[in-house]
């Protein structure tokens, strides 16, 4: 029983790995250009704009304002896509990445604590019967803080599952929150990059090729970073299932 258990493991963690790596930020990118599409159509940027200038008029607390409304919605597992597009639409790429960033680590950090000092008994009858969660606790205590970073870069489980999930795990709360920080720069960058270029382009009725080859280069520094964090996981998985000096010769 337990060398099909490894075996299904070992399967689960090699097949993703070739092409699931590039298709899965194309398709982040894809689903930005969706959202700038869905917002022009339904009239949405009437709203960001009333939002933008209620933001504005609140002075330098504003960017700090929006950081916290980022924080609740993760907490309240609301899903904060169009937040990341209009903070690139209101603050710019280099404002927007850093309010995106500190909001969504908040967030995350709070619905952590609440999953694992709070509320964690309800968190645990809550994820008790996800097939996901239950795959994510048994890759955290094989692999331990790798998986958070992992995670983060792809797209594996959905954020709110991981945000309260990670709570019921034995990773460290600071472990966490650092590498939450870290690994959720790339994707914060396509988001917030991308709307504020397709933003400034429709504004001014040019392309601004700057933004544009900085929403290329992440998009193919997350696709590299990707591709080696799962490859990095297949080995280890593989490691874990396969008894020491019993790897076949060449």
């Amino acid at each position: 029983m337990n060398e099909s258990h490894g075996t299904d493991a070992d399967e689960r963690s090699k097949a993703p790995t070739r092409g699931g790596s590039w298709l899965r930020p194309a398709l982040l990118g894809a689903g930005i250009l969706s959202l700038l599409v869905l917002a022009r159509a339904f009239g949405l940027g009437e709203r960001v704009a009333d939002l933008r200038t209620w933001i504005e008029g609140l002075g330098w607390l504003g960017p700090l304002v929006f950081a916290l409304i980022y924080a609740v919605a993760a907490v309240l597992a609301i899903p904060a896509s169009l937040l990341t597009v209009a903070a690139g639409a209101m603050f710019g790429s280099l404002v927007g990445v850093a309010v995106v960033l500190v909001g969504a680590t908040l967030g995350a950090s709070a619905a952590f604590a609440i999953a694992r000092w709070l509320a964690r008994d309800a968190v645990a009858r809550w994820l008790a019967g996800n097939a996901r969660f239950r795959r994510l606790d048994e890759l955290t205590e094989r692999h331990g803080a790798i998986i958070v970073a992992i995670t983060r870069l792809v797209p594996i489980f959905p954020f709110n599952l991981l945000n309260y999930g990670f709570g019921l795990t034995r990773v460290r709360f600071w472990t966490y929150v650092l590498w939450s920080f870290v690994c959720m720069l790339p994707g914060t960058i396509l988001y917030v990059v991308g709307a504020d270029a397709v933003t400034r382009g429709l504004a001014d009725g040019r392309v601004p090729w700057a933004l544009v080859a900085i929403f290329a280069g992440a998009l193919a520094i997350l696709a590299l970073v990707v591709d080696r964090a799962r490859r990095n996981l297949a080995r280890r998985e593989a490691a874990k299932v396969t008894p020491p000096g019993s790897g076949r010769r060449a």
